[in-house]
């Protein structure tokens, strides 16, 4: 770890005082297995593997099999979320990797680590680097990906408390399957329900081996994001009750209520009415992540799409630009006050049902070491947690994503989330401006 930028007594970083957290309240950072491990000739294939190998799949033509080559460096990476001063630290489990020989090793070894610093591990089960010759179509996958979860438990639950099971099955349902855009690639449009219902299922299943292991704190990353209606037209305002059924309800409901919404379940596998009551297991926690709003009408040929993936004609609705909001530099819409609106509104559809809620995802991609831009978005969505909390909204933490610029899927290594930059070359690491902002953060609110 060398150099710095923007150091904490950079008079551009002076902002209003940041309102108080409750005690306990956990700050942590975030990255996936896949994103930054590398040491792909160590585990088995993934189908990201696969995907990143065909031309044309990744912006740059890049692959993950070195990235940021956190299994040999990870003891650096550990000493700069130590010196950041995290609680936690959200990482992935990489069931290709669990399944190599001494696979596990690399987490127990970057378990133990942790701990000694005095950082809360809390990993993800899957972050979508699915086995290759998997696949989520099928049922048998579930009952798999259970099973691989009992062995991670066994290993790593004598030191590990809080459990994540899936990252965002919307997200790999929908650019994973339905519009092919992310691995493994199919575009199955609405033929791709039976992915969210089987991964929804592996999560049941996996929250009861947990259980069976003794884990205490088990949760989900769900993504999510306001669904504004592009007018008060009735078509617009029935596309955007569609997309909004299939991006948030299609995945909260049946994990909260114990079903899908109206038009979604016909549409599941018959066996999804039965598996319901193992898909709502109650949860400890309810992870969110959020980006951005969508603005979303009637099919009109406009360009815009899911996450910025231009959507097929074909479909029911269409994704309106937001305008008069600066944007990331992926081009997504910056709108703190949507973190704060989507909170509130889980807080009034589910009532009870929702658990605490852990921010398990919120960051932005610009360049440079000096990220001014991604210290005021950060700065803003910290308050609109806040503001959330103030609202009676039961939130118990706040995760950045990311700790470092990393492989950034199907955008390959041209998007910068990091807090730490990344040389893609030397692999050296460099704490940005935003590093710096974080950790005072962290320091002021204790």
């Amino acid at each position: 770890m060398t150099g710095t930028a923007g150091g904490a007594d950079d008079p551009r970083m002076a902002m209003d005082p940041m309102p108080r957290f409750p005690p306990g309240f956990l700050w942590g950072v975030s990255t996936s297995a896949h994103q930054i491990e590398g040491a792909a000739e160590l585990r088995e294939r993934s189908v990201w593997d696969a995907f990143a190998e065909r031309p044309g799949r990744v912006r740059d033509g890049s692959t993950a099999a070195v990235a940021c080559d956190h299994y040999h460096r990870h003891r650096e990476d550990v000493a700069l979320l130590a010196g950041l001063g995290v609680d936690a630290y959200r990482f992935s489990v990489s069931w290709p990797r669990v399944n190599a020989p001494g696979g596990l090793d690399f987490y127990d070894r970057l378990t133990d680590e942790l701990c000694a610093a005095g950082v809360r591990p809390v990993p993800t089960l899957f972050h979508w680097d699915l086995p290759l010759g998997l696949d989520w179509r099928e049922r048998d996958t579930a009952e798999r990906f259970a099973a691989y979860t009992a062995v991670v438990a066994d290993r790593l639950g004598d030191r590990v408390r809080t459990w994540i099971t899936l990252n965002e099955p919307a997200e790999h349902t929908l650019l994973g399957h339905a519009l092919g855009v992310h691995a493994p690639g199919e575009r199955l449009l609405f033929d791709a329900l039976p992915v969210a219902h089987h991964q929804l299922l592996a999560h049941g299943l996996a929250v009861r081996a947990l259980r069976a292991a003794g884990a205490p704190d088990i949760g989900i990353a769900d993504s999510h994001a306001p669904v504004w209606p592009a007018s008060d037209d009735p078509a617009d305002r029935a596309a955007a009750d569609l997309y909004d059924a299939l991006l948030n309800r299609m995945f909260a409901d049946p994990l909260l209520l114990g079903r899908y919404p109206e038009g979604i379940g016909e549409l599941m596998p018959e066996s999804a009415g039965a598996d319901l009551e193992v898909i709502a297991e109650p949860l400890d926690f309810y992870g969110v992540n959020y980006y951005a709003p969508t603005r979303v009408g009637a099919p009109s040929g406009a360009p815009g799409g899911f996450g910025g993936v231009p959507l097929p004609a074909e479909l029911p609705f269409s994704v309106r630009e937001i305008e008069g909001r600066p944007v990331t530099d992926f081009g997504w819409p910056v709108v703190p006050e949507g973190l704060t609106e989507l909170l509130t509104g889980l807080r009034d559809r589910y009532g009870e049902r929702l658990p605490p809620v852990l921010i398990t995802e919120n960051g932005c991609s610009y360049p440079g070491l000096d990220d001014q831009d991604r210290i005021a978005y950060l700065d803003a969505h910290v308050r609109a947690v806040h503001d959330a909390l103030a609202a009676g909204v039961d939130v118990r933490g706040y995760f950045v994503w990311s700790l470092l610029d990393n492989f950034e899927w199907a955008e390959g290594y041209a998007r910068r989330f990091g807090l730490v930059h990344v040389d893609f070359t030397t692999l050296e690491r460099t704490p940005k401006a935003s590093y710096h902002w974080y950790r005072e953060l962290l320091r002021a609110g204790r």
